[in-house]
């Protein structure tokens, strides 16, 4: 769940422009209720779970947008030229290292509602995970691989447009080829889900038995985080680090293929999010 609240501010940033100011403002209140959905807030931790949204919030506002705005206004610049995988790669580790900031924030301010959930509350989220395993699997492992990767393909397809403008066939065909020969999975990524989620699950049952401090809370809930992208199994761990090698080199090859033009229009959305933040910034 911790990935998701991350998500959530990701996905905000790569929307249009006045989903950025809407969503960022509305962030504690779709927050809740987002979690609220995976844990059925009882009465009396709805109203500390708002109050510590909206001090996550005011946190994030003041310490980390500075931060993101920075990192935009580099990627714009960048954008405007060829790129290299490295260059990705770093960029994705500072995001990273932004995210892993949140989620310690995150623990911090919430850690005294999770350590107050309860075995039903617990049940309840273990179902809910149940059934949206059941929504990936409609969406990724029904049909067969070339239904899959075609599905695959129309989603990336949608994302690259809407940042670069249309597609030319041969970025189509580009992207089709870097998905084909992708080692990833929908089978290794249901599996994955399942793990983190087990994770979770029998980490905040050893919270609710043991009765752990705050401290330790924070330290088992960002280890659970930290597992979700390095998993303790060689196998998967070394896939892991593999596909992130790959996605940085397939970002870097199709952005090459892009034209002066489309590069005009990366830029010119990544410096509306750049002053969208500013604005956000704003006391």
């Amino acid at each position: 769940m911790m990935r998701r609240w991350w998500l959530l501010i990701a996905l905000l940033v790569l929307q249009g422009c006045s989903a950025i100011k809407l969503g960022y403002q509305q962030l504690p209140t779709l927050s809740y209720w987002w979690l609220d959905s995976y844990l059925s807030f009882s009465d009396s931790q709805t109203g500390r779970i708002k109050e510590s949204l909206e001090n996550l919030q005011r946190w994030h506002r003041q310490q980390e947008l500075p931060l993101y705005t920075q990192l935009i206004q580099r990627t714009a610049v960048a954008s405007l030229g060829n790129i290299q995988a490295q260059d990705v790669c770093s960029l994705w580790s500072e995001g990273q290292a932004r995210a892993d900031r949140l989620v310690q924030e995150a623990l911090r301010q919430t850690g005294p509602v999770i350590a107050s959930l309860s075995p039903r509350q617990l049940n309840h989220l273990a179902r809910h995970f149940g059934m949206k395993n059941e929504d990936w699997d409609k969406e990724w492992l029904r049909g067969s691989s070339e239904e899959r990767l075609k599905r695959r393909l129309g989603t990336a397809t949608d994302r690259y447009s809407d940042f670069y403008g249309d597609l030319t066939a041969s970025q189509t065909a580009l992207l089709q080829s870097q998905m084909a020969q992708s080692e990833w999975t929908p089978e290794w990524g249901m599996q994955q889900r399942k793990r983190q989620q087990q994770d979770l699950l029998a980490t905040l049952q050893k919270i609710q038995q043991q009765s752990l401090s705050q401290p330790q809370l924070e330290a088992e809930l960002f280890a659970v985080w930290q597992r979700w992208f390095m998993p303790p199994q060689a196998s998967d761990l070394a896939l892991v680090q593999k596909l992130r090698t790959q996605a940085c080199q397939n970002l870097a090859d199709f952005h090459n293929s892009t034209s002066a033009e489309q590069r005009q229009r990366a830029a010119r959305r990544l410096r509306s999010y750049e002053r969208d933040l500013l604005e956000l910034m704003r006391p």
